[in-house]
């Protein structure tokens, strides 16, 4: 295949037209471990390999679009969560992020919980093992039958989001005879730093009760009341793919006040505080997030300093990572189809996927890396936006980015930092299939999750 230049547009930082971009890296070749996984490399022929294996020789065996998932770097990134918040803590891995029954079974492997937002993740958790006393269940509108399997098999924790909740989750609990260990979700009114969507501690949303006008304390009033429920804690969560910890101190400050407030009350001093997830993971080479061991160590000071203030004996902590365990360890496998340059404007670079396998850049405006992998070239940079097949103008993969100009129908191109909230919010527009998620380890491979196939689409059809 020819490797010769296309006509481009601009190449250079100092002319280009206003964009969600940076500047081109000195060598495009060069892969920036921030935002790839611990063992992918290039072997001595320009090929990125994952877990010792090329993407070539991955690409030809498993097909693209495809997800390749580093188990190697998830392992590490579980039992660095786990080292860090010790013994007297608890890491919930958010399953929303990515599940699978592989993945549950790393998890239990490895010492972390799980938290579930679903029947159907419940039901993965459960078919691989997942102990139900390591499940935390949450969600903003449980159903009864989510709630009854729940209580049933003896889950963790439920965390209650509503009024009604508190009073469904009882009522089935007493019905079953048995009473269930929950945690109430306040919404702190902490303006998070990042994108409105994933904002989930301001007052005007969906998520939790609202500590604003007595909402919370009433909320743990009838909680305490009811026979069916045993209240262990308080739980707050800010928000998603946050690097300022500064969130975090006012959400612990207001969660820590309400504790007080429940003691002076009823006295009583509730035994956990969950400060959930949402730390930010490195997706282009301008993010800057917190190791495990650091945000452990804040978490902890900011609680500890609290209670002491409070008069209050310091709870037991958790957290609930997803992206920051998941996202880093996959990357998104793609075959160019087709090069568009517009002049004056950027080239248009078409894979064989979209957004049917990476919505987040059309939903949330997210901002990925991308990089030519199926060899190396010394091609000038050339102002690139990655799209879809889809029939959508915002079938957007990465909006602005710098591939070499003589990339080329038949290449392949990776975007790195695709583990989290990729696969598990895939969908099948225009009758795509979503892809494989591909397992990668000490010079092995395998499916955890295949591809669909048509007549996967067509057995749900019974029309």
């Amino acid at each position: 295949m020819s490797r010769s230049a296309h006509p481009a547009g601009p190449r250079h930082a100092d002319v280009l037209p206003e964009g969600h971009y940076t500047a081109p890296a000195a060598d495009l070749n060069v892969l920036d471990p921030k935002v790839w996984s611990r063992t992918v490399d290039r072997d001595e022929r320009g090929v990125v390999t994952v877990g010792g294996i090329g993407v070539d020789a991955l690409a030809e065996e498993f097909g693209t679009p495809a997800y390749f998932l580093d188990e190697t770097d998830f392992r590490a990134r579980c039992r660095a969560w786990a080292e860090a918040f010790g013994k007297d803590a608890d890491v919930f891995y958010a399953g929303k992020a990515f599940l699978s029954r592989a993945v549950v079974r790393w998890l239990k492997e490895e010492g972390l919980n799980l938290d579930v937002c679903s029947g159907g993740e419940l039901a993965t958790a459960l078919s691989a093992g997942m102990p139900a006393e390591r499940i935390a269940f949450h969600g903003n509108n449980k159903s009864e039958e989510e709630i009854r399997t729940a209580v049933e098999v003896g889950v963790g924790r439920i965390v209650l989001d509503s009024f009604q909740e508190i009073v469904r989750v009882a009522h089935i609990a007493q019905s079953l005879g048995k009473r269930q260990r929950v945690q109430i979700r306040v919404t702190v009114g902490v303006e998070a730093h990042t994108h409105e969507f994933i904002a989930t501690a301001h007052e005007d949303q969906k998520f939790g009760i609202a500590l604003a006008g007595g909402q919370a304390a009433e909320a743990v009033r009838r909680a305490l009341k009811l026979d069916g429920l045993e209240l262990i804690g308080i739980h707050s969560h800010i928000g998603s793919q946050i690097f300022d910890m500064a969130g975090f101190e006012v959400s612990a400050r207001r969660v820590v006040q309400l504790l007080a407030e429940v003691r002076d009350e009823h006295g009583v001093e509730l035994p956990e505080i969950d400060l959930g997830g949402g730390l930010g993971i490195a997706y282009t080479s301008e993010d800057d997030p917190r190791e495990p061991h650091e945000i452990a160590k804040a978490l902890g000071e900011i609680v500890t300093r609290e209670c002491e203030a409070a008069g209050l004996t310091t709870p037991r902590i958790s957290v609930e990572p997803g992206r920051a365990i998941v996202g880093p360890t996959a990357f998104t496998l793609y075959r160019v189809g087709t090069v568009k340059p517009l002049e004056g404007l950027r080239t248009y670079v078409s894979v064989d996927g979209g957004m049917s396998d990476n919505i987040r850049t059309a939903l949330y405006d997210a901002e990925y890396s991308v990089s030519l992998v199926s060899r190396t070239s010394d091609a000038a940079p050339m102002l690139s936006r990655v799209v879809g097949k889809h029939c959508e103008s915002g079938d957007i993969v990465v909006r602005d980015a710098f591939l070499p100009a003589d990339v080329a129908p038949g290449d392949l191109i990776a975007v790195p930092a695709t583990g989290a909230y990729c696969r598990s919010m895939a969908s099948n527009y225009n009758h795509a299939l979503r892809p494989p998620v591909v397992a990668v380890r000490e010079g092995e491979a395998r499916v955890i999750v295949r591809r669909e196939t048509e007549e996967d689409l067509l057995r749900l059809d019974v029309g």
